[in-house]
């Protein structure tokens, strides 16, 4: 095991791998399409307790390409796109060319007893006190600048830091004022949510800002459940040599993910696809126009990650039931699922 290898485990705090979850396909591929194009808009996983929601998302780190930062930068900026609101950058003269750092692309937990000054950041109570001068202590939202900010029990998270996380979700900026102090900051990242909905349900407002929905449930082969007990065990016992059998299958997955990347801006979307979409959203009775939207840039995302130079109607059809099911208004007259009832208008639309 090399020592660049070891760095980069240690700078990941040894996430369990991600091409060692069995199973779950839906979930795995919907954060995989959701690093290959963030503006997608995130992703929501529902399901049981214990299903491997957690673990995809800390496994996601390990794939995700380095980014440039400025150095000394609090807030992740971007050298070729440094941000003009940045309390760290404003301070460095003009004149100055900025100090460039790769880092890894943030995945950042916001627990659910968060404060509200944790969150989007408050004064810093030692300088203020020990040096007597008012400074910014930047929160949750900053670190997951550029980034990806998961939010476990994603249902159960408090009203206000909901409302708070909408604010910042739609115009891509935090604003705090505190004790005088009056701050601006870029806050773009892509919102991971995930939780069991027999503890609740999300309020619609935030369901909306989810790009991607995926349900999840326990296994029921006998062999895949004992297969995920032994790779678990094995992890426990010694991390770091069952990261190095898994470090091959990582690395196609992160080269995969770069090539879809580098491809993404180039593909051809054919109006007849975007007919398509806009027939099923239509059939469906999905409000707005935000269903489209997302299915165009799922079902590009999903050519890219096949290595094509134009999306095609099968893209969008693999892609519609995660776009498409947490948006659906409930029918009191059709008691099928929103995936069957995504299926079934599918099947409707491609009959001759």
């Amino acid at each position: 095991m090399t020592f660049a290898y070891l760095s980069r485990l240690g700078s990941r705090s040894a996430a369990y791998p991600f091409s060692a979850i069995v199973g779950q396909a839906e979930m795995k591929q919907a954060l995989i399409l959701a690093a290959v194009d963030p503006a997608i808009g995130g992703v929501l996983v529902l399901g049981d307790r214990g299903t491997g929601k957690s673990t995809a998302v800390r496994g996601l780190a390990g794939l995700l390409p380095t980014i440039k930062a400025i150095e000394g930068c609090r807030y992740n900026c971007n050298p070729d796109r440094p941000s003009p609101s940045c309390p760290d950058c404003q301070v460095r003269p003009t004149t100055a060319k900025p100090k460039v750092r790769r880092i890894p692309v943030p995945v950042i937990d916001l627990p659910l007893g968060a404060s509200e000054d944790r969150v989007v950041g408050a004064l810093d109570l030692e300088k203020a006190l020990v040096h007597g001068r008012k400074s910014f202590e930047p929160g949750l939202l900053a670190s997951a600048h550029r980034g990806f900010l998961y939010i476990d029990e994603v249902n159960l998270l408090e009203d206000h830091i909901v409302d708070l996380l909408l604010d910042v979700a739609a115009s891509g900026t935090n604003v705090v004022e505190r004790e005088g102090l009056s701050v601006r900051h870029d806050a773009r990242f892509v919102l991971v949510g995930s939780g069991n909905p027999e503890e609740g349900e999300l309020r619609p407002q935030l369901l909306d800002r989810f790009g991607i929905s995926v349900e999840v449930g326990s296994p029921t082969d006998i062999a895949e459940r004992i297969e995920v007990v032994k790779r678990r065990d094995s992890f426990d016992r010694d991390a770091l040599a069952f990261m190095e059998r898994f470090k091959a299958a990582d690395g196609k997955l992160r080269a995969r993910i770069r090539r879809a990347q580098a491809l993404l801006g180039n593909i051809e979307t054919p109006d007849a696809v975007l007919e398509f979409a806009a027939r099923l959203c239509l059939k469906l009775g999905v409000d707005g126009l935000r269903g489209e939207l997302t299915l165009l840039r799922l079902a590009r995302a999903i050519a890219a990650l096949a290595g094509k130079d134009k999306v095609e109607v099968s893209d969008m059809i693999s892609g519609a039931p995660s776009a498409l099911r947490h948006r659906l208004r409930r029918d009191p007259l059709d008691e099928a699922g929103s995936t069957a009832r995504i299926d079934r208008a599918l099947a409707e639309l491609q009959q001759p």
